[in-house]
């Protein structure tokens, strides 16, 4: 067994979107160490990228300079969304005239890759393949021990934090380790699956159903991404357990059925994940704040999901930079920072609530459907 130790000014526990993006907009100002329990990303169903995220790719130098060979593997343009909500009638959203430009539809997974890389390479100390084992607070500082999951061979690592980013999903790793309480809205999961694209048409899709709703997305590599969201209580759980029953799934959407037909070989069956929104209690503590979905997650409807982690990320550097209470820990200015950060989190959550409300209640074929009545569709 090898054991380390090290100290660091910033400890991001999480090495998704919105860790890293964290860690590389403040490692010019701050050390910074940075973890995550898998040594290398997994496929994972979030793939829109909104185009106001291209401005902190531009502010932090990501992507832009990189080859169209790189760029290929990581994002296709989108053109816009066409959508099969509030009525049969098909619609269209396109995105020609956004000032931020297209829509970015993402390898997830490769994007992470990359995201890891550039982290590495500019200075940011990554440790992989390494989960969160305890956590104290002792002397001004937080120590934080993490173990690998490999029994015979286990690396140890002790770091002292004079300030932990919890940026590990929706499971809040840290947090939920200090006791902080996760609230849930909602039981809305998605079920997924990715085959090879046969359609001329590349548009992402959305259609409501009365279970809940299909989305299909092309990402790169000519790769189809088709999903179903759905409360878990609402179909058979042994529907999205097998591919073979979620193909049948499928069956009942004409326009779902038509993405599939002809095209059974070389899929990959993702199973499900959980969608619904929640939020922690509380997301900022003693040198300590919760970051993207950590803090709070979003219902895919939204599309913001990656977004909001990455908007969430700079707010939080530019909050750190400006109060920077982590070197000499000014307790005045630590609180001033809580109470912003608080009040910046909760004015997206209350942006977020608003327009998820908005636009399920534009659906209405189905008042009587449980799915949507739970929505608040009556």
């Amino acid at each position: 067994m090898k054991e380390y130790n090290s100290t660091t000014d910033i400890l991001i526990i999480g090495g998704g979107i919105a860790g890293c993006i964290a860690a590389i907009s403040l490692v010019n100002h701050y050390n910074v160490t940075l973890l995550d329990k898998l040594v290398e990303p997994v496929d994972r169903i979030g793939e829109s990228l909104a185009p106001a995220a291209q401005r902190i790719l531009k502010e932090l130098d990501l992507l832009e300079n990189e080859s169209d060979t790189v760029k290929q593997t990581i994002f296709r343009n989108n053109l816009g969304m066409q959508s099969y909500w509030g009525s049969n009638q098909l619609q269209f959203v396109d995105h020609m005239r956004n000032p931020d430009g297209f829509s970015r539809s993402l390898d997830r997974k490769n994007f992470e890759v990359y995201l890891r890389k550039i982290a590495s390479e500019r200075g940011v100390n990554c440790i992989w393949g390494t989960r969160l084992s305890n956590s104290s607070y002792e002397g001004n500082y937080w120590k934080v021990t993490t173990k690998s999951d490999d029994l015979k061979n286990r690396i140890t690592h002790t770091i002292q934090a004079k300030f932990v980013i919890d940026a590990t999903g929706r499971q809040s790793h840290f947090t939920k380790s200090l006791g902080i309480q996760r609230t849930s809205y909602d039981k809305l999961i998605s079920c997924w699956m990715s085959l090879p694209n046969t359609q001329e048409n590349t548009m992402s899709t959305i259609a409501a159903d009365e279970l809940g709703w299909w989305y299909s997305a092309v990402v790169p590599d000519n790769k189809r991404v088709i999903a179903f969201q759905t409360d878990a209580d609402l179909v058979d759980k042994n529907t999205f357990k097998h591919l073979d029953a979620f193909l049948a799934f499928t069956k009942q959407h004409e326009l779902i059925a038509s993405l599939v037909e002809g095209n059974k070989t070389n899929i990959s069956f993702h199973g499900t994940v959980s969608a619904n929104s929640t939020r922690l209690e509380h997301v900022t503590g003693k040198q300590w704040v919760a970051l993207g979905d950590a803090a709070m997650s979003f219902d895919p409807l939204s599309s913001q999901g990656m977004f909001n982690a990455m908007a969430n990320a700079m707010q939080l550097q530019k909050l750190l930079i400006n109060y920077d209470f982590i070197r000499d820990l000014d307790s005045v200015k630590e609180e001033q920072f809580n109470k912003l950060y608080e009040n910046q989190l909760q004015q997206i959550w209350n942006h977020y609530i608003k327009h998820k409300n908005f636009f399920y209640s534009t659906e209405t074929r189905w008042k009587e459907a449980t799915f949507w009545k739970r929505r608040g569709i009556s």
